[in-house]
Parts: structure tokens; C-alpha cells; sequence
């Protein structure tokens, strides 16, 4: 593969998976924009694993605190914010794990077409925009409760249709349900961590029996590039959230399901 394709596998992994913008759709769009060959399950892997890295590294002293925490609570002693936030994240991952092993074929083989990822990016795109523009934006992590997660884990479900956006719906459900935008994307990002290591899992089986030889010099450069990328994203965009909002994701989406409504209607 040529190292413009794995520049480009790599950079738009990193930066879509956080954004609200959706990260499958893009990947499944670039070879038919670009008229490039599908890159293969095998780079979706590597690629998955550099957002994991890149998550995990950025949010390890929360992770570290809400593994102790849910480790301490599990063994009987008292619930503390961190230990309700790792329950929060474990129960949240449910939905999206079951109902991704149930319909995971039905996705992969008919909800993959530039027109359905056009209506997913613009529909979810203007829900996005109306939670961002009618949510309270009052409250935070804390003060989640049993409704809050099953609200944003059932929308996280969502997201297995191409051009959702994990990261967007996630973040829709919180702010609709009054979480201020910086606490709404923490809770979507720390989200993800079961998730992609999920996702990133179920494809490796996939691909350990399909008898591929893989080219491992390509794979880390993959896996490096979405990881730095991805880290720069989180970064960047929680530093800017509070100033832009989500307009600009939103009339992303709606230029690019046009685009694709204009290139494949």
C-alpha cells in the first residue's frame, strides 16, 4: 500500500474517531472517493488500536483513579465519584456490545452505501445541533444516574450505523439530557475506551482467521499515525469546545451528506 494510503487511513482514524463527525463512514467513503482499493480489515485493526492508545494516554490519571475506585467498591467498600463513573462506562458499553454481535452482518452488508451514510450525517448532524442549541448545559458527570446511562448507552447503539458517529450521538444524548459540552465529550471519550478495545478485538478474530500475512511495518506506522493524530484531536478539541460549540461539526455534516447525495443520488 502506498504511503499516501496509509497517511491517510492513519490521519482520518485519528481525527474522526473523536470528533462528531463519524469515523466508520469516512473510512468506508475514502475508497470511493478516491478510487483507492478497500485498505482491508487489517488497517481498520491497526488503526483502532493507535485511537485506543491515544485515549487511554490522554485520560490515564482518570482511568487510573476510576480502575482503584471500582476495584475498592467491587470489594464492598464505599461508592466515590470515580467508581460510579467506571460503573457509568461499563454499563454504558453494554447495549452497543449486544446489539453490535447481534446485527453486526445485517450492518456490513447493507447499511455501508454513501446514501445512507449521507442521511446518518446529516440526520444525526441536526441532532446534534438541536441538543447542543436546547440542552441545559447545566450539569456534569456527577451527577449521572441510572436513567442518564442507559439513555447515552442505547444512543452509543446508534452508532453502528455508518455515519452516526459514536463520539456525536453519544455526545447528543448527554447534552440533551442537560450535561454541560465539556462533560458531555469527556464521558463520550472515556466511552469509547471499552468500545474500540471491543471493536478493535472482534475485527483481530476476524482477521486471525482469514490466513493474512500482514505487513507489520505497515501496521505501525498506522497504528502511530492514528494515535498521535487522535491524541492531538482530543487535545485540541476539548480546549476548544466551550468557544466553538458543535456549529461547525454540524455544518460539516451537512456539506458533506450533500456532497454525497450530489456524487451517488
Amino acid at each position: 500500500m502506498l504511503l499516501t494510503q496509509l497517511v491517510a487511513i492513519a490521519v482520518l482514524q485519528g481525527f474522526t474517531e473523536f470528533l462528531p463527525i463519524s469515523s466508520s463512514g469516512h473510512l468506508i467513503l475514502l475508497p470511493h472517493l478516491t478510487g483507492w482499493p478497500d485498505h482491508g480489515l487489517v488497517y481498520d485493526v491497526a488503526a483502532h488500536f493507535g485511537t485506543l492508545i491515544a485515549v487511554v494516554v490522554y485520560f490515564r490519571s482518570d482511568l487510573i483513579d476510576m480502575t482503584r475506585h471500582w476495584l475498592r467498591n467491587l470489594g464492598g467498600g464505599a461508592a466515590t465519584p470515580h467508581s460510579r463513573l467506571a460503573w457509568a462506562v461499563l454499563w454504558g458499553t453494554i447495549p452497543v456490545s449486544v446489539i453490535g454481535l447481534v446485527a453486526h452482518d445485517f450492518i456490513s452488508e447493507h447499511l455501508r452505501h454513501p446514501l445512507i451514510i449521507a442521511a446518518t450525517t446529516i440526520g444525526f448532524g441536526i441532532v446534534l445541533w438541536l441538543t447542543d442549541r436546547f440542552g441545559s448545559r447545566v450539569r456534569d458527570t456527577e451527577s449521572m444516574t441510572w436513567s442518564d446511562i442507559a439513555i447515552v448507552g442505547f444512543a452509543q447503539s446508534l452508532a453502528l450505523i455508518p455515519g452516526t458517529s459514536r463520539s456525536g450521538i453519544t455526545m447528543s444524548a448527554a447534552l440533551a439530557i442537560g450535561f454541560t459540552r465539556t462533560a458531555a465529550a469527556r464521558f463520550s471519550f472515556l466511552l469509547s475506551v471499552p468500545v474500540i478495545f471491543l471493536a478493535a478485538a472482534y475485527e483481530t478474530r476476524g482477521l486471525l482467521g482469514s490466513g493474512v500475512t500482514p505487513d507489520w511495518g505497515s501496521l505501525v506506522a498506522v497504528t502511530a499515525g492514528a494515535a498521535i493524530s487522535a491524541f492531538a484531536c482530543i487535545a485540541i478539541f476539548l480546549r476548544l469546545l466551550d468557544r466553538i460549540g458543535m456549529a461547525p461539526f454540524v455544518w460539516y455534516r451537512i456539506g458533506l451528506g450533500a456532497v454525497l447525495i450530489w456524487l451517488y443520488a
